[in-house]
C-alpha cells in the first residue's frame, strides 16, 4: 500500500524559513499532483500549494502565494514545501496529498486519493 510521508515539522520564529518534505513509500505509484493542506487547531483543513508531477507546474493558495514555494527533489522522488516570511498564522498541522485519479478539484480535499499523516509546523512570534 502506497504512503505518503511528511517529515521537517518543527518550531521556528515569525519572520523565519522553514521547509517540509513528502515522499511516498510503499510500492510505486503514478500520481497526477501531489498537494500540501495544512489544518490548525479548531479549524478547517485548507489547501496550501499543489505541483503536477509530470510537468511541475504550480499552484498555490492566496494566503501563502510569495511566501511559500513547491518544488520537487527527483533524486528523492520528493516533493519540498519551502516557507518563508512564516508568520503565526501559518502554525498547523502540514498534510501531504497525492492526487492518483483526475479530478477538477485541486484545492478540495476531495480531490486527493493518499493522504499523510500530517507534520507540525510552529511559528512563534
Amino acid at each position: 500500500q502506497v504512503q505518503l510521508i511528511e517529515s521537517g515539522g518543527g518550531l521556528v520564529q515569525a519572520g523565519g524559513s522553514w521547509s517540509v518534505s513528502c515522499a511516498p513509500s510503499g510500492r510505486t505509484f503514478s500520481a497526477n499532483a501531489i498537494a500540501w493542506f495544512r489544518q490548525a487547531p479548531g479549524k478547517e483543513r485548507e489547501f496550501v500549494a499543489r505541483i503536477t508531477w509530470k510537468t511541475s507546474i504550480t499552484y498555490y493558495a492566496d494566503s501563502v502565494k510569495g511566501r511559500f514555494t513547491i518544488s520537487r527533489d527527483n533524486a528523492k522522488n520528493a516533493v519540498i514545501l519551502q516557507m518563508n516570511s512564516l508568520k503565526p498564522a501559518d502554525t498547523a498541522l502540514y498534510y501531504c496529498a497525492a492526487s492518483v485519479r483526475f479530478s477538477v478539484a485541486i484545492t478540495a480535499i476531495q480531490g486527493y486519493d493518499v493522504w499523510g499523516q500530517g507534520t507540525q509546523v510552529t511559528v512563534s512570534s
